[in-house]
């Protein structure tokens, strides 16, 4: 199995962009077959796994990169995972508060992006609203962002492994 996960550097990408890629699927799968509709901490945890998704691509097609721009691909993912991690950690708080601590809901995405600053949207989006509170869909007792939080959390161990032995992983290419 190790070998498999951490055979070099463009497969650590590869797996990761694949991870976040599914989880993208999903995500779309609940939104328009399940009706679902995201909130806006949704939204946002959604952004993460897209620059997931970017970061990967781009280390990926980087060939025969130093070891230095290997492992800035590592802390950039890993950053972007635990932004992820704290969005979702954010949204499971909201879910927990009792209904009088519930905070008012606001208006969709769409009209907050064409009335207000893509930078006022985001503090809006990160401080969530009632809609994020709302638990729409559960397995096993876990909401949506509880099973991101999980997704997150492996992707995070794998990044931190990938880094941990980083210096093996690039002298495999």
């Amino acid at each position: 199995m190790k070998s498999f996960l951490f055979s070099n550097s463009s497969k650590v990408f590869l797996l990761l962009g694949l991870a976040g890629l599914g989880l993208v699927i999903v995500a779309l799968f609940m939104e328009l077959f399940l009706l679902l509709k995201p909130c806006l901490l949704c939204h946002a945890q959604r952004f993460c796994v897209y620059l997931l998704i970017l970061v990967s691509l781009i280390a990926f097609f980087h060939k025969n990169q130093s070891l230095f721009f290997f492992r800035t691909y590592l802390v950039v993912a890993c950053t972007t995972i635990l932004v992820g991690i704290s969005l979702s950690i954010r949204q499971l708080y909201l879910q927990s508060l009792p209904k009088d601590l519930v905070p008012t809901c606001g208006p969709d995405l769409e009209y907050l992006l064409e009335t207000l600053p893509v930078l006022e949207v985001l503090l809006i989006a990160i401080k969530g609203d009632g809609n994020c509170a709302e638990v729409l869909w559960s397995f096993l007792g876990i909401s949506i962002p509880g099973w991101l939080l999980v997704a997150f959390m492996v992707l995070f161990i794998y990044v931190i492994t990938s880094l941990y032995i980083s210096k093996d992983l690039h002298s495999k290419n």
